[in-house]
């Protein structure tokens, strides 16, 4: 398929990622409830998306949030810093010492193992994210002035709260006023939505932005054709949608694969990888979308956009942290049929 990328010589950036940035406190092999010691990462599901095209597909990425002021945000902004994305249009919300406004949200996270699943546990209530409003950012200036050619965001940050929401109406409008092509996630945490309705609150949010986003992902993978189909009917503005499948045989072992729809090639299965070992899941969904825009950017006809989506996902999760630390050789060997056989 040929989505109307912008050339890339008009525009600062590749892509555009909007969403909150949490520190993930990792215990290991150990239980949240039971460890002494974390490891301390960065992760955020729209971020994840645009670190993996910055760091490994080398894009232009900039990343837009909102972080705090105090020394628990000072260590997420070193994190950031070491991503290597575009931090510009990170806007600083003022924190005070105890923890009441502005907060870097946190996210605890075991890997899971056998018949134990994995499983987040998030303390991110009051953060600096949540607070963003549309008056944060001009967007006329990041998509016009500046220029993208992709633009990512999705349902976790839009879900945070009332103004998020309206920041991502914004966003997504100014996206299509310049020409942007516009990703969206819906990326339904039932945690996030079970004080504020649920599924069907998070249904209706997603049908009041889809007005503006070009391909959707996080549609559940089971009879993703009739749903894409009615989807189209309705938005006619969606030229693809995509979808990770996973079978979890266990937390230590899926089955992974992918698929996507648009209305002029129908549904388009991408490579079935049996029975992969899994290290830690959380994020394999975020590498496949990054895989698959990497593929979409460089104008990868849409069977091989989907080989690298899942390639990039299974390579995701063999390695600790929400954010994929593949390079696009791994990525491109995997896609392409190779194994896990040793590279020297």
């Amino acid at each position: 398929m040929q989505l109307n990328l912008r050339p890339a010589e008009s525009c600062r950036y590749d892509v555009v990622t909007l969403g909150e940035v949490m520190l993930r406190l990792d215990p290991g092999e150990e239980r949240v409830r039971t460890t002494r010691t974390f490891h301390v990462r960065e992760g955020g599901g729209e971020y994840n998306v645009g670190r993996a095209l910055r760091r490994c597909f080398d894009h232009r990425v900039s990343h837009v949030t909102a972080i705090g002021t105090n020394d628990v945000a000072a260590l997420l902004e070193d994190l950031l810093l070491q991503s290597g994305v575009n931090l510009d249009h990170v806007v600083r919300k003022d924190s005070d010492e105890v923890g009441r406004t502005n907060r870097t949200g946190l996210n605890f996270t075991e890997r899971g193992f056998g018949v134990r699943a994995a499983r987040g546990t998030y303390d991110r209530a009051n953060s600096a994210a949540a607070d963003l409003s549309p008056a944060d950012v001009d967007w006329d200036h990041v998509f016009g002035a500046l220029g993208a050619r992709w633009f990512h965001t999705g349902g976790i940050f839009a879900g945070l709260s009332a103004t998020t929401l309206e920041v991502t109406r914004e966003a997504l409008a100014a996206a299509k006023r310049h020409g942007t092509v516009v990703s969206y996630d819906i990326n339904y945490r039932p945690s996030l939505w079970a004080a504020a309705g649920g599924s069907a609150a998070a249904e209706r949010l997603t049908s009041e932005l889809l007005g503006s986003v070009d391909v959707l992902l996080g549609v559940p993978p089971d009879d993703l054709e009739a749903t894409a189909t009615e989807l189209v009917e309705s938005t006619p503005t969606i030229q693809l949608v995509a979808s990770p499948v996973r079978t979890v045989r266990s937390a230590s072992r899926n089955d992974w694969g992918g698929v996507a729809w648009t209305p002029d090639t129908g549904l388009r299965h991408g490579r079935h990888l049996a029975d992969v070992e899994i290290l830690d899941r959380v994020g394999g969904g975020d590498a496949f979308a990054a895989g698959l825009i990497h593929g979409l950017l460089t104008e990868r006809n849409l069977d091989e956009a989907i080989g690298l989506a899942v390639a990039h996902g299974a390579l995701a999760m063999t390695t600790p942290g929400d954010t994929s630390s593949a390079d696009a050789a791994e990525v491109e060997r995997l896609a392409g049929g190779g194994d896990a056989s040793a590279v020297r």
